[in-house]
């Protein structure tokens, strides 16, 4: 009589601990980040030192695949592909300069997707700032020139892109201004996401 019990118990043991496996959510595991003294950005899911900074938290929400941040995909593969950048960088710098806005416009001036300023407009051949295809053909062009010039490291060309080249080079690293130091952290982890994509 006992018998049917057993088997009744296991079943429904295997039955809970199946629902317990299906009703868990994927891990996501957290990044961190530390930047160094060339202003060189290291990254890890395991801090090694009380210097690595929370960078991401969390797994990203679902609007970074919505149809507004597709929309300029084909202009920024093409600027990508023409400049040697990655499409990923590309995109991350347009979701922090405008957040996908063409007709954008800083407390500074700055235009567009990218976010140009009014005095490179003239000199990057851009006629219209609030033109897509312009815009982000100006500014991959602008990125360029700044990652040749810092040699390729990544986050003094993006330090350059948002402080200006001239700061940087004063600095020989990331200046010691708050909005650029978020701006090169908020691209570097916007680079991460779009690439896992």
């Amino acid at each position: 009589m006992t018998q049917p019990r057993i088997i009744y118990f296991f079943v429904g043991l295997y039955g809970l601990i199946s629902i317990l496996f299906i009703a868990v959510p994927p891990l996501y595991a957290d990044i961190y980040v530390y930047v160094d003294s060339q202003g060189v950005l290291h990254f890890t899911n395991v801090p090694t030192s009380s210097n690595y900074k929370i960078f991401i938290r969390e797994k990203p929400d679902g609007s970074l695949k919505s149809d507004v941040t597709r929309r300029y995909d084909r202009l920024i593969t093409e600027a990508a592909e023409r400049h040697g950048v990655a499409f990923s960088l590309l995109k991350a710098m347009i979701k922090i300069e405008s957040d996908f806005n063409p007709r954008a416009i800083s407390r500074a001036g700055a235009m567009g997707l990218m976010q140009i300023m009014p005095e490179n407009i003239k000199r990057l051949n851009i006629t219209d700032p609030f033109d897509p295809r312009e815009n982000i053909m100006g500014g991959t062009r602008y990125l360029k020139q700044m990652i040749d010039r810092f040699k390729g490291k990544l986050p003094l060309a993006l330090a350059a892109y948002n402080a200006g080249p001239n700061i940087v080079e004063q600095y020989q690293r990331i200046p010691p201004y708050t909005e650029t130091e978020d701006y090169v952290e908020a691209v570097m982890k916007y680079y991460s996401i779009f690439k896992k994509g």
